[in-house]
């Protein structure tokens, strides 16, 4: 979504789609027209409960999810509203002798999960179910898989619904759905209708930039055209036991929904409460207005007459339904108590297109044919190894790598699908978890390999090569442990890389050394070609690899570091200048200004002193959310209202404090800069690694794991 801009082609829709339902239990035209009436109420009004649930789905499914906290969000305000309209709607059971029915108790709790206590209520529970499948579809399935389950399932309902006629005359099917009518009214329910519908609300979220509106516009009329025609060919044919779903509902509501996302602006949150409202309320309209129609001698006019009794039910509602939205938005806005915006002590702030663009400018840089392999270990660099992943992995980048297998299964179970290379050890007690996951294991050593190779299960791995860290790897020398790695049953090696230990340096002898790296994989990969081995993809660039030696060829390149906006030190120079923008900002609150005296101290250790009367400012955030205690007394500074201002004193686990008697317009409240630009100024990440003695990995990577994440 475009930054400040709401989905407004949404929220209209919200209304229309509201007054379609109240056309579908009104009957406009049916005092003109049983054909035309028919056409409205069965065919073009049946858009309108897909929508919703689409729209739920939109905001609620995705392929990436780090918690199942949104899910119970969904669920639980939907089971108030349900609760509400249950209490709501009492009455009206009461009078039409509800609770005197036969069977009360199964009816009861048939209609409370699946039917709805009232007509129009089955949508609640509805969306309730449909969340929970879906959720948990397209989390284990991915999109397509969750899709095909969901669709199976509307295909299945659809012989229960509109197809019905067919099912008859197939006496094993219609056996079977005479026995599941035992304990559902229709298939029109959150079983069989709606997961499909939010599936397809979800995956348009994902991919909504590739429904262009002329696509959406042409796919609306010709599929709208198709369900016209399947809608009165049923018709016709007299097999539908209920009309609410087609086949090409589908498809219409896919087009239809793409066209709505075209439309931008402010958010209308007035319309969704209206909407809603109108909905929940209009049968008791319903109601009223038969009442009062027969109290004033108005049968004719407002009953009998149908698009009279339409239009009656549908002002009244849509005023009641306003007038309920203003009144609820007024009491929501007194009573209110502002929720945690995370940015009320101390936060990071991620710049999500900063890092899409740091990605095309690395993959721009690379050579043909080479990919980008994204290194996300230690919560992606401090950056939120959730947020930095799904980014980059919905921008195209399918190669990632980690630390850890517990990072690993981590990415698999936020929906990370593509490759996934742990670049440190796994003990080989986890081969299963390997396997079942679908991650690549990086070879360690031979001995480390035969380990693995003993588990005896197929694990995905790939080869490193010591070419001089002498950290992880394989000798460079020894070919031949390498070839009889390669021949061991259970080890798919499908990569073969090394790491260059000092390719951020232009010392002379270190330019030496990462080439004489380069010549020793060389050799080893040639070595390998001797002895019979096709070779798998190799790589040996990282960041600076990529940066200073832009000419070695590779089939990855894992970007870290320069990922994320940043170089390790402030006075690194690298041979390609990329645009490279930083990704974090941390900030923090001004929680106290206050005067010192001359000749007072301030903080631990009594390490500042004034030596004149000066104001300092403390600040919500310490060494306990990853600021360097090494910037304290002076060695570091931050940024407040576009102005620098130095760190006095030593820095505590959870504040610091910075003299501001330059900056008198400084008050409680205000944001400080410690990572990211205010103004014309700027700290970079690098600047205050060197500051704090440091490089910029260790200075982000090592943020509390306290501090909020606000992605901008």
């Amino acid at each position: 979504m475009k930054q400040g801009k709401a989905y407004t082609g949404i929220d209209s829709f919200r209304i229309a789609a509201a007054i379609l339902i109240v056309t579908i239990h009104t009957s406009p035209l049916s005092t003109y027209s049983e054909t035309g009436d028919f056409i409205l109420t069965r065919i073009v009004a049946r858009l309108a409960v897909p929508f919703f649930f689409m729209t739920s789905g939109f905001f609620l499914i995705s392929g990436f999810r780090e918690n199942g906290d949104r899910l119970h969000g969904f669920l639980k305000k939907m089971l108030g509203l349900y609760l509400a309209a249950i209490l709501f709607y009492l009455p009206l059971n009461l009078y039409n002798g509800y609770f005197g029915q036969e069977h009360l108790l199964p009816n009861l709790i048939k209609d409370l999960c699946l039917d709805g206590t009232l007509y129009h209520l089955w949508y609640l529970p509805a969306a309730m179910l449909g969340a929970f499948l879906s959720w948990h579809l397209v989390g284990r399935l991915g999109f397509g898989g969750g899709f095909g389950a969901a669709l199976l399932l509307y295909l299945l309902g659809l012989l229960g619904d509109s197809y019905f006629g067919l099912t008859e005359s197939l006496p094993p099917l219609k056996a079977g759905y005479d026995s599941l009518f035992e304990v559902m009214d229709y298939t029109r329910n959150g079983l069989f209708f709606a997961p499909v519908f939010f599936v397809m609300g979800g995956f348009l979220r994902e991919r909504e930039e590739s429904l262009t509106l002329q696509k959406s516009i042409v796919g609306f009329v010709l599929s709208f055209a198709c369900l016209f025609g399947e809608g009165m060919l049923l018709h016709g044919l007299e097999w539908q036991r209920h009309d609410s779903m087609y086949l090409f509902l589908l498809p219409c509501s896919y087009f239809l929904f793409g066209i709505l996302l075209h439309f931008r602006g402010p958010g209308k949150k007035g319309l969704r409460r209206t909407a809603l409202f109108l909905y929940i309320i209009h049968p008791m309209v319903i109601v009223a207005v038969r009442l009062f129609a027969k109290l004033l001698g108005l049968q004719e006019l407002l009953i009998e007459n149908s698009l009279g009794h339409f239009l009656s039910v549908a002002f009244l509602s849509a005023a009641g339904a306003a007038a309920l939205s203003r009144g609820y938005g007024c009491l929501a806005d007194k009573r209110r108590v502002r929720a945690n915006t995370g940015r009320d002590r101390a936060w990071v702030e991620i710049h999500r297109d900063n890092l899409l663009h740091n990605a095309r400018k690395l993959q721009e840089a690379m050579p043909d044919g080479c990919r980008l392999m994204a290194v996300v270990k230690a919560e992606g660099y401090g950056h939120g190894l959730f947020g930095i992943a799904t980014c980059l992995n919905r921008g195209g980048v399918r190669d990632f790598a980690v630390a850890t297998i517990d990072e690993a299964i981590r990415l698999r179970r936020f929906g990370i699908r593509g490759e996934i290379l742990i670049l440190g050890y796994t003990h080989p007690a986890r081969a299963g978890e390997l396997h079942k996951f679908n991650l690549t294991q990086t070879l360690i050593d031979y001995e480390y390999a035969r380990a693995l190779n003993r588990r005896r299960v197929s694990v995905k791995t790939q080869l490193k090569v010591d070419t001089g860290m002498h950290r992880l790897g394989f000798d460079a020398g020894d070919v031949q442990k390498a070839v009889r790695a390669f021949s061991m049953r259970y080890l798919n090696i499908c990569g073969v890389f090394t790491h260059l230990c000092v390719s951020d340096s232009g010392r002379e002898q270190d330019v030496r050394f990462t080439r004489g790296q380069e010549e020793r994989f060389r050799g080893f990969l040639e070595g390998l070609t001797a002895e019979g081995i096709k070779l798998p993809p190799v790589h040996l660039q990282s960041s600076y690899g990529l940066l200073n030696y832009p000419e070695f060829s590779g089939d990855y390149v894992r970007a870290g570091i320069a990922l994320y906006g940043a170089l390790g030190s402030p006075g690194d120079c690298t041979g390609l200048q990329l645009d490279l923008r930083p990704v974090l900002s941390l900030k923090a609150r001004v929680i106290l200004v206050r005067e010192v005296g001359r000749g007072e101290s301030v903080g631990y250790d009594r390490a500042f002193v004034a030596d004149r009367d000066s104001r300092i400012a403390v600040l919500s955030v310490g060494y306990g959310d990853g600021v360097p205690r090494n910037l304290s007394r002076g060695a570091g500074e931050v940024l407040i209202e576009g102005r620098r201002a130095p760190i006095v004193g030593n820095i505590c686990m959870d504040q610091l404090s910075v003299d501001v008697t330059g900056l008198p317009e400084i008050r409680v409240g205000m944001v400080a800069t410690l990572i990211g630009r205010d103004g014309e100024e700027e700290i970079t990440a690098a600047q205050v690694a060197g500051d704090g003695g440091s490089i910029a990995n260790e200075i982000l990577s090592r943020m509390g794991s306290r501090l909020n994440v606000v992605e901008i």
